[in-house]
């Protein structure tokens, strides 16, 4: 080994290298507050190392960009662990970055003749946060393309260059394919590349002045290697389990469902590390003063306050202020940070977003893996093609102002409507005169709309079967919020009449029939028999002991105990399953052939008013003038379930 090293020696001078990097002298002692340098380079070190293994499977386009990220995240071996790695270091690298800044500036390291290294530091902070701003974007996932987006417009409200500045971030005047390219290649090679740069200079720097030591007469002077080698070495070991331990928790870092410019996103939040200044944008006074003030002025002015630190330095008075300043700008980042956390867990809405991300993020998972795979394409369409995913959302948009689907709009969302304040201010008009004009200047809270038609969560189900017959009023009393047009005090006549109908009759005057024990198993059948018809997943079949006997109550309406004054056949007609007679002839009631099946809900949704369903008592619009072919048949298959 002696040899070896003689040898290297006398051909690159190994061991005076060496001795360089690891004999610099520590007046003081080797102390735990020094390993913050460390500490940052380990964590480079291993976004380095990650990023290596991510880009040999990483494909930068739009539809390929999601698709490879998946393939590390589910398939590729350990590609979870690699991807998890290159995340959360990430965050660790930002934490890092700032204890390192508060060390630098409480023991004076910014001060003559450091100011170079200083001001070095600080752009290599601000590349670091570039990297992971970069990064965000390319998974090409719903939460990083919309939250990107937001970047990209804070550089368009630059001023004087700002659209210039935005169109070369983004490759053009709209978000696309070059934006992810350009990012893919700031992250993986610009921005990198700077920043080894830079660390190099920040180093050279650094050993020239060597380390600032407070108090360095605390313990006798020793060198780098072996004991500050040691804490540093203690120190990394810390830094990785921690990562290790996050990534393992997760089993990787996150992946939303594909980008899809077409659908809103309101679950968008930047990465943690930007949250403060995210939240600190949505105060009302900030709104006010504009984007470029809240985004742009005053960050630079703090920036511009970092910058100066090592002059304002000089003196005594001038190191305590650096220092304060630093405090409160760290609390301040944090406690907009928490408020911004704590928001967001009181927004029913954005949890709801939420939650409906989540169960994209599950579904597009669930999509991919079968035996088709992903479409050439790409994994959107897969979710736009999936009942599912889009069922919701057509829910939401068509349905959602009358019905409620289990209580909320079919997202999860609470159907609201904010009143706006109106007031009248003085406008400046193009000739220079002043006018008044009427303006919204604010929203009063939130109230929640009422629903004016029946709740469909489990609409066609056995439930919402035997709530029709047992409790038809109570089922539809949301009709009681339809009010009549000249008297909102009273409720409209259309929806008065079907509440106060044979239905809702036949149902109270028979509700005593199914308080006796032994009719009990004789309702189950009905509602079997009804169920069967509509041919949904789940239901029983024609030929099955229950609907037979379920038929036979709906033909004749002999119960166990008691019979029915009036039979189900006399208002309502079905065509049982697999049969050509018709039970019944066209009565008072819709025609229950296929009730709450595919079929019936198609054909129902596309025509409401036709007479075999409601006639001349509806009120719906006729959905089949207003959706898509391929839309109405998503919004079907989710509503009865049919999306496996």
């Amino acid at each position: 080994m002696n040899a070896l090293i003689n040898w290297l020696d006398n051909r690159t001078g190994l061991k005076k290298l060496m001795h360089e990097a690891l004999y610099e002298n520590i007046p003081g002692g080797a102390r735990w507050r020094y390993v913050w340098g460390s500490t940052l380079m380990f964590t480079f070190t291993i976004q380095v190392i990650t990023g290596l293994f991510l880009w040999t499977a990483y494909s930068p386009s739009t539809t390929t960009a999601w698709e490879s990220v998946y393939y590390i995240q589910h398939h590729m071996q350990y590609g979870w662990l690699v991807r998890g790695l290159h995340h959360f270091s990430a965050s660790a690298m930002t934490v890092l970055l700032a204890l390192h800044l508060m060390q630098v500036v409480i023991d004076g390291a910014y001060k003559a003749p450091r100011e170079i290294n200083f001001w070095l530091g600080l752009i290599l902070m601000q590349v670091v946060l570039g990297l992971s701003l970069t990064g965000y974007l390319l998974p090409w996932d719903q939460k990083g393309y919309y939250a990107t987006q937001v970047s990209t417009e804070i550089m368009g409200a630059t001023p004087v260059v700002g659209p210039q500045l935005q169109q070369l971030a983004q490759g053009g005047p709209q978000y696309g394919h070059h934006t992810l390219t350009r990012f893919f290649a700031m992250h993986a090679g610009v921005l990198p590349g700077t920043l080894i740069a830079f660390i190099v200079l920040h180093i050279a720097v650094f050993r020239r002045h060597g380390i600032t030591v407070p108090d360095p007469d605390r313990a006798p002077a020793t060198t780098f290697w072996p004991d500050q080698v040691l804490k540093d070495g203690i120190a990394c070991l810390a830094v990785l389990g921690t990562v290790l331990t996050l990534t393992i928790w997760h089993h990787g870092a996150e992946l939303a469902a594909p980008a899809d410019p077409s659908e809103a996103y309101s679950a968008a939040r930047p990465e943690w590390y930007f949250l403060f200044l995210f939240q600190f944008l949505r105060f009302g006074w900030v709104e006010h003063q504009g984007l470029a003030f809240g985004a742009i002025y005053l960050p630079g002015a703090l920036m511009a306050i970092l910058a100066a630190m090592p002059i304002i330095g000089r003196w005594k008075v001038g190191h305590r202020f650096n220092v304060i300043f630093l405090f409160v700008m760290m609390v301040g980042i944090i406690g907009l940070t928490g408020l911004a956390l704590k928001n967001d867990a009181a927004d029913p809405d954005f949890q709801a977003a939420v939650k409906q991300a989540q169960d994209d993020s599950v579904r597009i998972e669930e999509l991919a893996e079968r035996p088709e795979g992903i479409p050439l394409e790409g994994a959107v369409s897969l979710l736009r093609a999936d009942p599912k995913a889009q069922g919701p959302r057509l829910f939401a948009r068509n349905c959602a102002p009358c019905h409620r689907y289990d209580g909320h709009d079919g997202t999860g969302r609470k159907v609201t409507f904010k009143e706006p304040i109106v007031e009248e201010v003085l406008e400046k008009q193009k000739d220079g005169t002043q006018k008044k004009v009427k303006k919204i200047i604010d929203y009063k809270p939130p109230v929640e709309v009422l629903a004016t038609a029946t709740d469909l969560g489990k609409f066609g189900s056995p439930d919402w079967i035997k709530a029709v017959i047992t409790n038809f009023k109570g089922t539809f009393a949301a009709l009681e919020n339809v009010k009549d047009k000249d008297d909102k005090k009273k409720i409209a006549e259309s929806s008065k009449h079907f509440l106060e109908g044979d239905m809702s009759d036949w149902s109270s005057t028979h509700a005593q029939h199914w308080r006796v024990k032994e009719n009990e198993q004789a309702l189950t059948d009905l509602v079997a028999f009804l169920h069967s018809q509509g041919q949904r997943r789940g239901a029983p079949g024609i030929s099955d002991e229950a609907p037979k006997r379920g038929r036979q109550i709906f033909e004749t309406g002999k119960l166990p105990v008691g019979k029915f004054e009036s039979n189900c056949i006399d208002c309502h007609s079905l065509q049982p399953v697999g049969e050509d007679k018709l039970l019944g002839e066209v009565g008072a009631g819709p025609t229950l052939t296929s009730y709450g099946g595919d079929r019936w809900l198609r054909e129902f949704l596309s025509n409401p008013g036709h007479e075999k369903f409601y006639g001349s008592n509806n009120t719906m619009p006729a959905f089949g003038e207003r959706l898509t072919e391929k839309e109405l048949d998503l919004l079907v298959r989710w509503m009865v379930g049919d999306y496996e």
